[in-house]
């Protein structure tokens, strides 16, 4: 079926539902499942497959885990044969998958094991919540079916929630575009000894790749045709993604730690704004492309059921506690939005971007932030998301411009959000960052336009895996932009990623890049360290 055919398939079906009714989560799941003639949830209706009949590799995008809790651990893989295909290369068969966990990378002390079923509805993916384990404990798992067995993979639980637990390591990863360059950093990252990564958005891009891979320039393989138009469709998101996780680097990464995700724009596209899109195609299209978009990340991501989409809708923020010494909000800074004001890009602050009413994350979600700091005991209080939440002015002149697409588009949102945080009594503030394909290092200020005003929390913007090439350590800007944010301490355009170390005392933040990733094999080093000390918060070199 040609491209055309799809996005005449998504009209027809927003046509076949009808305006009003689409704009409802039922309507717009109800549109989901004509177009693309699939139940809205997985059902047991599809025959079942024999797993010994599977005469290939199904576990070509490998295995991962996420959402560490002190009780759980949520373990992912997907059957895909043949990844670049459309329904890579299974019918559309129920498959039984069977799962083992264990103590040891070798498998002789099994701690639990069970089966889950890969239904063709959810593009026969697999996610298996098990519950009642040992907190803060490291375990191994794999898969099976047939007389294939998955890689292993090594995940943990999070310590109790009532633990004084004294150190905590982390990594901030975003932004991988294929046809950027190859996920070298990945390759490292997967060598380092960190507890968990978050995975701050863009997992993916909706942009063309041409047969070659972009700049990674394949002379060893021809991708499909299929790859180079954007992605509009179900099955286009659920290809992109086998393109992405059939990625050496990123499946050994994922593999060897537990992974946090939330998304970007990108994972649907670029710089869309809650229901509006970034062209002008009618509102109901839009959202049966959102409904497509949700409904792949989910499938594909290591994501628990309360995650599962309906429709255009899908919760994803969502709290996670590492003992009393770290709580992670998670926040969504797409979904729920306010659309840009002036038009998106940079432009001069006024009346429309500062509007009391424009939101970042919407009214629901902010007040869930907000309550959820009251209740925090943590000593660190991590906020992972999507854009940059510091003042970043273009250049040092009155006029400077500012990103309308980031929180400086919103600045009334992110005086509640700081207000918030005071009410609170959260005194050490941390923001996590992705999107801008830099690394920078913030400190956040009570009134960004007083310099020397209090210093209320600190925001490590993790730079991209790829995306925008291979970069450069002082990029375009850099002067006028260190020159014009007093506030901020660190600027780097190399591609990477950061490790953070939380402790009782301070935190650290290493950058972590590579030379470059239009070549592979990149070495790793270190750009830059920093802390910020408990009760005392600010970047200082480390």
């Amino acid at each position: 079926m040609t491209h055309s055919s799809h996005q005449q398939e998504m009209r027809d079906a927003a046509r076949h539902v009808g305006r009003r009714r689409f704009l409802t989560v039922t309507g717009a799941a109800a549109a989901l499942a004509f177009s693309v003639n699939l139940p809205t949830a997985g059902t047991a209706s599809a025959a079942e497959l024999d797993g010994r009949k599977i005469g290939e590799d199904p576990f070509t995008l490998g295995v991962a885990s996420g959402d560490p809790q002190p009780d759980s651990v949520l373990l992912w893989t997907r059957l895909a044969p043949r990844p670049y295909e459309t329904g890579s290369g299974l019918p559309r068969s129920r498959v039984e998958v069977r799962w083992e966990l264990a103590h040891d990378e070798r498998f002789s002390r099994i701690v639990r094991r069970g089966s889950a079923t890969a239904h063709p509805e959810f593009n026969h993916s697999v996610h298996v919540e098990i519950k009642g384990l040992e907190a803060d404990h490291v375990f191994y798992y794999r898969f099976r079916t047939g007389t294939w067995t998955s890689p292993a993979g090594r995940t943990r639980t999070a310590p109790a929630r009532d633990a004084r637990n004294s150190t905590l390591s982390l990594a901030a990863v975003s932004c991988q575009a294929y046809h950027d360059g190859y996920f070298t950093a990945y390759k490292h990252l997967a060598q380092e000894d960190v507890d968990v990564v978050f995975h701050l958005g863009d997992y993916l891009y909706e942009y063309a790749v041409n047969a070659t891979g972009g700049a990674r320039n394949h002379t060893d393989r021809k991708l499909p045709d299929h790859f180079n138009r954007e992605t509009v469709t179900l099955e286009d998101y659920r290809l992109r993604y086998g393109l992405y996780k059939s990625d050496p680097d990123l499946r050994a990464a994922h593999a060897a730690h537990p992974f946090v995700v939330t998304w970007d724009d990108h994972e649907t596209e670029n710089n869309y704004a809650g229901g509006t899109p970034e062209n002008g195609v009618p509102p109901e299209e839009f959202l049966l492309r959102r409904a497509a978009a949700y409904r792949a990340y989910w499938e594909n991501q290591p994501l628990r059921t309360l995650q599962q989409p309906t429709g255009p809708d899908m919760r994803l923020y969502r709290r996670l506690q590492f003992g009393r010494l770290a709580q992670f909000d998670i926040l969504d800074t797409r979904q729920y939005r306010s659309d840009q004001a002036y038009g998106d890009g940079w432009q001069r602050p006024g009346p429309e971007s500062e509007d009391p009413s424009r939101t970042m994350i919407g009214a629901t979600q902010e007040r869930w932030l907000l309550d959820g700091w009251h209740a925090s005991q943590a000593t660190w209080n991590v906020v992972p998301q999507q854009v940059t939440f510091a003042q970043r002015r273009e250049a040092p002149t009155d006029a400077s411009k500012l990103s309308m697409d980031a929180w400086d588009g919103y600045p009334a949102s992110r005086d509640r959000i700081l207000k918030g945080a005071a009410a609170a009594g959260i005194h050490n503030l941390m923001v996590l960052t992705g999107d801008v394909h830099v690394g920078y290092g913030f400190d956040l200020k009570k009134d960004f336009d007083v310099p020397s005003s209090r210093t209320v929390g600190t925001e490590i913007v993790a730079t991209s895996i790829t995306s925008g090439k291979d970069g450069s350590d002082r990029p375009a800007g850099w002067n006028n932009q260190m020159q014009a944010n007093p506030h901020m301490k660190f600027f780097n355009g190399r591609r990477g990623y950061t490790v953070i170390t939380l402790g009782t005392e301070r935190a650290r933040a290493d950058y972590r890049t590579v030379s470059a990733v239009t070549t592979p094999g990149a070495p790793v080093t270190t750009a830059g360290s920093f802390v910020t000390e408990v009760g005392n918060q600010g970047l200082t070199p480390a």
